[in-house]
């Protein structure tokens, strides 16, 4: 259980860095008006498939008896980051025409929930205080 603790807790700033990557990566295409290819999907799924797995992880965690009260907040905000993402990138793959703006702001939306569900359960990883 350990490893997979370890995995999970490593996982979280892949997660972070891909999500990081999609914004500028669609803040990039907004801003310099580029036609949508099929890069902004890949940037895209890539930040989803990680959140997904990320959320798989937690979860097998949970399931094997690693649970605590704050959990419930910091799972609830990371599941609505992936239902976001997924959501903003399939709706902006059925437009007639797809672009960059959708699936900006999807990633923004998700990042910052996944900010919110880490303060959940660590408000000591982003502010330096001590919890009591």
């Amino acid at each position: 259980m350990n490893a997979l603790f370890a995995a999970h807790s490593g996982l979280r700033y892949l997660v972070l860095l891909a999500g990081l990557v999609a914004v500028i990566y669609f803040a990039l295409g907004l801003a310099q008006k580029r036609p949508y290819t099929r890069a902004v999907r890949t940037v895209g799924a890539i930040f989803g498939g990680l959140l997904d797995l990320q959320i798989l992880l937690g979860i097998v965690l949970v399931a094997m008896g690693r649970y605590y009260p704050q959990l419930i907040g910091h799972f609830v905000l990371m599941f609505l980051a992936a239902v976001v993402v997924h959501a903003t990138l399939a709706v902006n793959r059925k437009r007639a025409e797809p672009g960059y703006k959708l699936p900006l702001i999807g990633a923004v939306v998700g990042l910052l929930l996944i900010v919110g569900g880490v303060l959940a359960i660590r408000p000591s990883l982003f502010f330096m205080t001590r919890l009591p």
